[in-house]
């Protein structure tokens, strides 16, 4: 191999694996994997054919990521990202982690769920490392993106059904032990926030949780966001390219207004814990729990 170009060591892999000389492809797709223009098409392919130097070698986890996921071009765009691939796999990890501390700290072990749906689920950026834990069938994804829902089926085995934009359109019927909206309430506009907080509540089993996330006080304090009277702010802003940002921006609010509204929305269930700056150190934590 004399090429230097990036296209040229992807090409090259994707030849020698045409022809089953894998120790050649690897050392082709490691070197297009240093480049930022071919590194996530090495990537998935050393992922997907097992070749020396997979992330899934020591992650234990399908470590292959979507081509049309925002949140690893988030990581692969970001000035302080040295490594996008490990970070962006790093990351759903570190959600785990806080998750189950989260459910533990209100007794209710993760490993212990019989049903898990994670609701605006995204490419699957945390939904591998909880499938790992739960076993794929103890977990249902879903997304606004049917590429998303998609990808979670085809490659992490998981089962899913295609959300809607509007949540009194959403006609499924399962109900889950836990519900788990990360990063959904810290997107939407005022007049989705309630209805969304309704309906997820309704897709709740009784004696289960549901848990979201929320950019609170200390976000918006980080960022210089003035709330409103009531405790709220949205910009028609995000990261994804896939949503209106009128439907999904930038939003926050304070704990007031997070409390106000799953009395309102949620009657007769019951918030268990309103956890500051609980997930990456930046989003707030809520967990609300129904009555069996």
């Amino acid at each position: 191999m004399t090429s230097s170009s990036p296209a040229d060591w992807l090409a090259q892999g994707q030849a020698a694996l045409q022809t089953g000389d894998r120790a050649a492809a690897a050392q082709a797709l490691v070197q297009a994997r240093k480049h930022e223009a071919t590194r996530l098409a090495a990537h998935n392919l050393i992922e997907r054919h097992g070749l020396p130097g997979a992330f899934a070698e020591w992650m234990g986890v399908n470590c292959e990521i979507s081509p049309q996921d925002d949140i690893y071009r988030f990581f692969d765009g970001h000035p302080t990202s040295i490594n996008p691939l490990r970070d962006y796999l790093a990351d759903g990890w570190r959600t785990l982690s806080e998750l189950m501390l989260l459910l533990e700290s209100v007794d209710r072990p993760l490993l212990r769920v019989a049903s898990f749906l994670e609701f605006a689920s995204g490419h699957g950026r945390f939904t591998r490392h909880l499938a790992r834990a739960l076993g794929a069938g103890k977990v249902t994804v879903s997304d606004v993106v049917p590429d998303a829902v998609q990808f979670a089926r085809d490659v992490l085995g998981v089962q899913g059904f295609v959300s809607t934009r509007e949540p009194q359109a959403l006609a499924w019927r399962g109900r889950h032990e836990v519900v788990f909206a990360l990063s959904l309430f810290s997107h939407l506009p005022r007049a989705s926030w309630g209805p969304w907080l309704t309906k997820l509540g309704e897709l709740v089993a009784p004696g289960g949780l549901l848990i979201l996330t929320t950019h609170g006080a200390e976000a918006a304090r980080r960022q210089q966001v003035a709330l409103d009277a009531e405790g709220f702010f949205f910009a028609p802003s995000s990261e994804s390219t896939a949503i209106d940002a009128q439907d999904y921006g930038t939003t926050f609010t304070s704990e007031g207004f997070v409390r106000a509204r799953v009395a309102e929305c949620l009657p007769g269930m019951a918030l268990l814990r309103f956890a500051p700056t609980w997930f990456w150190h930046y989003q707030d934590a809520v967990v609300i729990h129904k009555p069996a």
